[in-house]
C-alpha cells in the first residue's frame, strides 16, 4: 500500500538531505529525523511563529522538550493548525510553563512504589516495568515528563537485570506491564531478550506492552518486529490514539499487521480540552478503533503533572462524553473513564450513576433515556460462609492450584474469613486523640 505522497516529499526535503520514498516508510529515518527545535519545526510546517510566540516557546522547550516525528508533523492542518489535534499533542505550548500549586513532577508516585529499578508495583498481582524512557515522540500531556529524554534515567543493562530479578523474586506478579518510554523503540534484538527473560518466570502468565508508535510511528510495526513479538504469546498491546484525525492509513496498516499475528489490542485515550473533549469525536474514535481491532479501553482524565492545567477538563466533561456512549453505541466501544488517584492511589473508575435506591428486597435504576425501573431481590438468600477452607468447599471451584491471598482493602471488609470491621486512614486525628486520652 503506497502511503507517500509529494506532502511527504515536502516535509521529508525540509528535515534533511537523505530523503525519498524508501526513506518515508523506514521508522529509523523517522526517529533519526525527529524534530527537536524551533527553527526545524517551523520549517517542517512552512510557517512562522510571531516572534513574541516563538520566544515563548523556545523557553517552554528549555523546561520540556520537543520530539516529533515527520510523520506525525505531516498530518497537522496548516490552515487552522492552532486548533489542529495532531499540532496540540506534538508542539510545545506557554501554557506548559505554568505550574499550579497542586500540580507534581510524579503525580502518581510511580517513584515511591517502585521496589526495585524501573519497576512501579503498586496493585498485588501485577507490575509496571519502566524498560525505556525514549519515545518516538514527547506527548505535550505525558504523565512522565520528569524522565522522558533525560538521559541519566535510560535504564542500563544492569536496572534490566535488577527488575527481572524482583519480578522473579516476586511470585505473585502474574502480569507484566512493559512502559516507558516506548519499550518499542528498544531494537528487535533487545525486546526479544526482554521478552525471553519474562516467558521464562513460571508465574508471568500474562505480558503487556504500553506504545504510541502505531500512533505518532507507524512505520516501527515491521513485519521483523510483529514475527518476534508473535513468539511471546500471550502477548497483548495497548496503544494510545486520542483522536479519529490520528487513524490514518498507515496506523490502520500496522494495527493490522499486529491484529492478524494473535496479539489482542486496547486503546488508552486521554481526555485532552481542546483535542477530544467533545461527545461527538470520542465516540467516532472508539467506532474507528473497534472497525481496526483495538478495543477501547480506557478514558484517563488528565493527570497533575506539571504544565498540564490547558488540557485538564472538569470531570464532568468526561462523565457527559460516557453518558452520551452508554446504551447509545456497543459496549464493546465503552472504555472505562478513570482518574489514576495522585499519590499513587491508582486507577479508579468514574462513571455515570444509573444506581438511584434501593431497600431491602428492591432496586431502583435508570437507563441511559432516563427510564427509572426496578430489580426484584430475591426474597429469600441464603449466604453461603466463607470460612476460606477451600479443602471442603462444595461449590465446584477446581481451580487447579490457584494460589490463595491474603484480601486487602475494602474486599477485606466484605470477607466473611476477615475480622477486620474498619479501615482508618493513618495521620486520623480522632484516633490520635483516642491513643491520648487516660486509660485508652
Amino acid at each position: 500500500m503506497k502511503h507517500y505522497s509529494s506532502a511527504h516529499q515536502a516535509i521529508a526535503e525540509r528535515v534533511g538531505p537523505d530523503y525519498g520514498p524508501s526513506h518515508w516508510s523506514d521508522w529509523r529515518w523517522h526517529v533519526r529525523h525527529a524534530v527537536r527545535d524551533m527553527e526545524t519545526l517551523q520549517k517542517v510546517l512552512n510557517l512562522r511563529f510571531p516572534e513574541r510566540e516563538a520566544a515563548d516557546l523556545k523557553r517552554t522547550l528549555e523546561k520540556f522538550p520537543l520530539s516529533a516525528t515527520p510523520y506525525y508533523l505531516s498530518l497537522i492542518d496548516r490552515e487552522d493548525y492552532r486548533n489542529d489535534p495532531v499540532f496540540k499533542q506534538s508542539v510545545p505550548m506557554t501554557g506548559e510553563l505554568t505550574t499550579l500549586p497542586y500540580e507534581m513532577d510524579d503525580p502518581l508516585a510511580e517513584e515511591s512504589d517502585s521496589p526495585a529499578p524501573g519497576i512501579t508495583h503498586r496493585y498485588p498481582d501485577r507490575v509496571l516495568f519502566h524498560v525505556s524512557n525514549v519515545c518516538a515522540m514527547y506527548c505535550r500531556h505525558c504523565t512522565r515528563k520528569r524522565k522522558v529524554g533525560d538521559r541519566d534515567s535510560i535504564p542500563d543493562q544492569a536496572a534490566m537485570e535488577q527488575g527481572l530479578a524482583y519480578i522473579r523474586n516476586t511470585p505473585v506478579v502474574r502480569d507484566v506491564l512493559l512502559s516507558g518510554g516506548d519499550p518499542f523503540l528498544l531494537s528487535d534484538d533487545r525486546l526479544d531478550w526482554l521478552l525471553t527473560e519474562l516467558r521464562a518466570i513460571p508465574h508471568v502468565e500474562i505480558v503487556r506492552v504500553g506504545t504510541r508508535t502505531p500512533v505518532v510511528l507507524p512505520y516501527r510495526i515491521t513485519p521483523e518486529l510483529v514475527a518476534m513479538l508473535s513468539r511471546h504469546h500471550p502477548l497483548w498491546i495497548n496503544t494510545h490514539f486520542n483522536h479519529p484525525r490520528e487513524l490514518t492509513s498507515p496506523a490502520r496498516a500496522a494495527l493490522a499487521r499486529l491484529a492478524d499475528s494473535g496479539i489482542p489490542l486496547g486503546n488508552q485515550s486521554v481526555l485532552l480540552a481542546g483535542v477530544n473533549d467533545c461527545p461527538r469525536i470520542m465516540r467516532e474514535l472508539c467506532h474507528r478503533l473497534l472497525q481496526n481491532r483495538v478495543r477501547p479501553y480506557y478514558l484517563y482524565q488528565c493527570d497533575l503533572s506539571e504544565g498540564l492545567s490547558h488540557f485538564r477538563t472538569p470531570v464532568g466533561k468526561g462523565i457527559e462524553i460516557m453518558e452520551s456512549m452508554i446504551g447509545h453505541t456497543s459496549g464493546l466501544a465503552v472504555p472505562t473513564y478513570v482518574i489514576d488517584a495522585p499519590h499513587g492511589g491508582g486507577k479508579i473508575p468514574v462513571m455515570p450513576s444509573y444506581l438511584i435506591s434501593w431497600s431491602t428486597n428492591k432496586v431502583v435504576l435508570r437507563n441511559y433515556e432516563g427510564v427509572i425501573t426496578t430489580y426484584k431481590e430475591p426474597d429469600s438468600y441464603e449466604q453461603y460462609f466463607c470460612d476460606r477452607n477451600c479443602d471442603d468447599c462444595h461449590l465446584q471451584l477446581k481451580l487447579g492450584g490457584s494460589e490463595e491471598r491474603e484480601a486487602v482493602g475494602i474486599e477485606k471488609l466484605l470477607a466473611d474469613y476477615d475480622e477486620t470491621a474498619a479501615l482508618t486512614p493513618e495521620n486520623n486525628e480522632r484516633m490520635d486523640r483516642r491513643a491520648e486520652e487516660p486509660g485508652s
